[in-house]
């Protein structure tokens, strides 16, 4: 079981970030609707977080990206179903992780406690996204938000020149922490 010494419980915070994506879901009715990130619609972007939760379980087992990738299941048409079954693979997976394992990710080997955070923030941010473009309730659990945040925040330089976000949008520092998060991503969350 993954266990760290920061301040966070990023097991019990995975979670809440699944059910956080799991309600925006229920709300999808034009799977064709635009999203924030602006190259996806929203069954772009529910395939891209189903397919990140389908590498949980090989990468945690050891394997490389090749050897993952020759395990991965093609995704059915129900995305709904698809979203349950590896999210719950993924949990799993998580919960029985060796803290002191290493992942083979496709731009380093990293811890499991790193690749954890990745993966909670990721699903963190989609899951706004996926609210946003649903009309669903976007406010995101408070201490989710600021777990995020102390993994976006001192990545802010490395975030704006990596092209996996837009450029950060400027906020004032006092600027509830949930809008400051999703700016340092490229969201504005005042549209």
């Amino acid at each position: 079981m993954v266990h760290t010494d920061d301040a966070y419980d990023w097991l019990a915070l995975q979670r809440q970030a699944h059910r956080e994506f799991a309600r925006a879901l229920e709300a999808v009715t034009d799977w064709d609707a635009p999203t924030p990130d602006t190259e996806w619609n929203v069954r772009m972007l529910v395939l891209h977080v189903v397919q990140e939760q389908q590498w949980v379980p090989q990468l945690l087992a050891g394997r490389t990206i090749q050897q993952a990738k020759r395990h991965l299941d093609r995704l059915g048409d129900d995305l709904r179903a698809e979203w349950r079954l590896y999210s719950l693979a993924a949990s799993a997976a998580w919960k029985e992780a060796r803290p002191d394992a290493l992942v083979n990710l496709s731009y380093d080997t990293v811890p499991v406690i790193d690749y954890l955070r990745e993966q909670t923030s990721d699903v963190a941010i989609h899951a706004w996204d996926l609210a946003r473009a649903t009309g669903a309730d976007e406010t995101l659990d408070s201490t989710l938000v600021e777990a995020v945040w102390t993994v976006f925040e001192p990545q802010k330089d490395t975030l704006a020149t990596s092209g996996l976000y837009a450029l950060p949008v400027e906020l004032p520092d006092d600027a509830p922490l949930q809008s400051r998060l999703l700016a340092l991503t490229g969201r504005d969350d005042r549209r």
